[in-house]
């Protein structure tokens, strides 16, 4: 009862986005004139062992329009790969035309990514900063269709686009991701900013005042989500932020599974920490409405779903065994919960003409959502009990048309996906045996997620044992022949 509550309460939430949404969704936010007079404009490119990538990025990031004179790009490389040499010869050939770049390396990652960009600011000229992280490929009229926003508003500390997706049509895994990112932004993002319920950075895609940057204390380390962190303190000193739902920066979804774990359980772990780190300061915030504190809590505890999820499965046959069947009254929490598939559905509608052919992906989706639940609540645990949280990067591929190679670590996380799958499936039976079929549902649907998931880790082991066995069976025929050569 008490974990159905939980998840019901967070239905609701979705409910309260979408009235929201709804009674918003007319505010437009028309870019102004362009400036007479360019303000300096710094664009960071933070990026860590990204070798099929960093080379478009840095392309991309030269092709922006305002005057050459007023862009500079910083290019803030922490990579102990060819990545740092890659970008260095670009960095190298634009200097020679005339552009305003340099490469900053780092030979320790202190801090992370937080880090690299604290130490990289000193050094910017610009008085806007922009951030592209290193799967982005922004659009040359980006920093036209942001800056001359903060000309109008000199509280305006902020400015966010929407992500946009280089590789969405590659497999359901990234379609899935698609439509999570999509609900995201046009629909959370929308109402956050609109409506002033703690809008916040998401860490690339966006310019920075930077005036506004330092006053709200810089990048910090504490946290894995330094962008969540950076941009709650920016609201609690009163600055504006502002979302442009239709400006897009197109960015690249993870292919595989374990990127896509990665990438998931540092947001999971960041937001867990950061809601513990301003918990406190944003209920005491009086400055900001109760709604707005309310939906900032809301939304930096959502990922704790995942903790309620996998609790509400455990007691299900238990409850089974001991016959117990809810009163029909209680069919109102699944009720209460139709407010976050309605959020997913609707951003497609909002965002797209062929949106009916695009939720093809929506099981997909449901099924990865509740399958990452024994990932991400780890990801909890750790920002709660642990005191060392390492900035776990996310494979990028680029240009390539399959997933590149990258070490792949056995991940005890697996092992629980196996029993909590065997689980569902047990409970499944044994309600079909009790001839209880309330629960069949959601237990059902669990079986299939945590079976779906334990299939793309077989099929990215699978993948990976094929290469390796292709890589052995190349390299003596390399050797031999390089013999001959020297010979």
């Amino acid at each position: 009862m008490l974990f159905r509550s939980g998840l019901a309460l967070y239905g609701l939430f979705g409910l309260l986005t979408l009235a929201l949404y709804w009674r918003h969704r007319h505010e437009q936010f028309p870019t102004p004139p362009l400036p007479t007079d360019w303000p300096g404009v710094t664009v960071q490119l933070p990026v860590f062992n990204e070798p099929f990538v960093v080379e478009r990025l840095i392309h991309t990031a030269v092709a922006l329009h305002p005057p050459a004179d007023k862009l500079q790009i910083q290019v803030i490389d922490d990579s102990t790969d060819s990545t740092t040499e890659r970008a260095a010869r670009w960095v190298a050939y634009y200097k020679e035309k005339g552009i305003d770049i340099v490469l900053l390396h780092r030979s320790q990652r202190g801090g992370f990514k937080a880090g690299a960009l604290a130490e990289a600011l000193p050094q910017a000229t610009g008085e806007f900063i922009a951030i592209f992280d290193a799967d982005f490929q922004p659009q040359p009229d980006f920093l036209q269709q942001t800056i001359p926003h903060f000309g109008q508003n000199p509280a305006l500390g902020m400015v966010q686009t929407r992500w946009g997706h280089l590789n969405d049509g590659r497999s359901p895994l990234t379609g899935a991701q698609a439509i999570a990112l999509d609900k995201h932004f046009a629909m959370e993002q929308t109402v956050r900013h609109r409506a002033n319920l703690f809008p916040k950075f998401n860490g690339a895609g966006g310019v920075w005042r930077r005036t506004c940057l330092e006053d709200a204390g810089g990048w910090q380390s504490d946290t894995v989500c330094e962008d969540m962190c950076l941009s709650t303190r920016a609201v609690l000193r009163q600055w504006q932020c502002l979302f442009l739902n239709e400006v897009i920066s197109p960015a690249e979804l993870p292919t595989t599974i374990s990127a896509y774990k990665s990438q998931q359980a540092r947001w999971s772990k960041g937001s867990s920490q950061c809601l513990l780190k301003y918990g406190r300061a944003i209920t005491t915030a009086h400055q900001h409405t109760p709604l707005a504190r309310f939906y900032a809590l809301m939304s930096m505890s959502a990922y704790s779903t995942n903790l309620l999820v996998i609790l509400l499965l455990l007691l299900q046959i238990p409850l089974l065994l001991l016959d117990v069947r809810f009163s029909s009254w209680l069919l109102l929490f699944s009720v209460a919960g139709i407010g976050q598939p309605l959020l997913f559905v609707m951003s497609q509608q909002v965002l797209y003409a062929d949106w009916l052919r695009r939720l093809r992906h929506f099981p997909t989706m449901v099924l990865v959502a509740i399958g990452m639940a024994p990932n991400n609540s780890r990801a909890i645990w750790q920002a709660i009990f642990s005191r060392e949280h390492d900035f776990v990067r996310t494979p990028k591929q680029g240009s390539l048309t399959h997933s590149p190679l990258h070490e792949l670590n056995f991940d005890w996380i697996i092992l629980v996906e196996l029993g909590l799958a065997l689980y569902a499936w047990m409970g499944v039976l044994v309600a079909l045996r009790q001839q209880n079929h309330g629960p069949l549902f959601f237990l059902l649907t669990c079986a299939l997620a945590y079976s779906y998931m334990l299939t793309l880790n077989m099929r990215e082991w699978r993948w990976h044992w094929r290469q390796d066995r292709q890589e052995t069976a190349v390299t003596p025929q390399i050797g031999r022949a390089s013999c001959r050569e020297r010979v």
